[in-house]
């Protein structure tokens, strides 16, 4: 692989990264799916298994928060030695929870984490997520109350295709 190739492919991969933070964000489901490969496995803390049984156990948790922001930080990619269509990449990222639903328990929960991914650039779909191993490196839950309130004057962000995001 040549160096421009690389560079491409890696801008492509970081890309990757940042639609699946905006499609868990988001709760979009077609632009998570659209993040992986069909046939790729996901090793997220309580979940290991395939890309539907991830799908459907993320969701359910995700709902229960009234919003989540993942920030990613340094990706560093590494191209397997004679395989141009194999990478690995490692992303280090944290990730906010927010919980305002019940008075008393509401809870930020932070965490900060790595994404350890095995991209695969095949014909016809480009370079996706063939397997993830999500690392935790450290967590902690802080009282939500004591927020400041945003004025209704402020565009917020949803977590459905009604964001601002789809709009503009």
């Amino acid at each position: 692989m040549t160096g421009l190739a690389e560079l491409l492919a890696e801008r492509a991969i970081r890309a990757v990264v940042m639609r699946y933070c905006r499609a868990i964000d988001r709760m979009d489901e077609e632009l998570l799916r659209g993040c992986y490969h069909p046939d790729a496995t996901e090793d997220h803390g309580g979940y290991r298994g395939d890309l539907d049984g991830f799908v459907a156990w993320v969701w359910p948790m995700l709902d229960r928060y009234t919003m989540t922001m993942h920030v990613v930080a340094n990706t560093l990619v590494d191209f397997a030695a004679g395989r141009p269509d194999v990478a690995r990449a490692e992303t280090y990222g944290v990730a906010y929870h927010r919980d305002e639903r019940e008075p008393g328990s509401r809870r930020n929960f932070v965490s900060g984490f790595r994404y350890l991914d095995r991209f695969e650039h095949r014909p016809g779909a480009g370079w996706r997520i063939a397997a993830r191993v999500v690392a935790v490196e450290w967590s902690r839950a802080d009282p939500a109350e004591g927020h400041v309130p945003l004025p209704p004057s402020i565009t917020r962000g949803a977590r459905d295709r009604t964001d601002p995001l789809y709009h503009t």
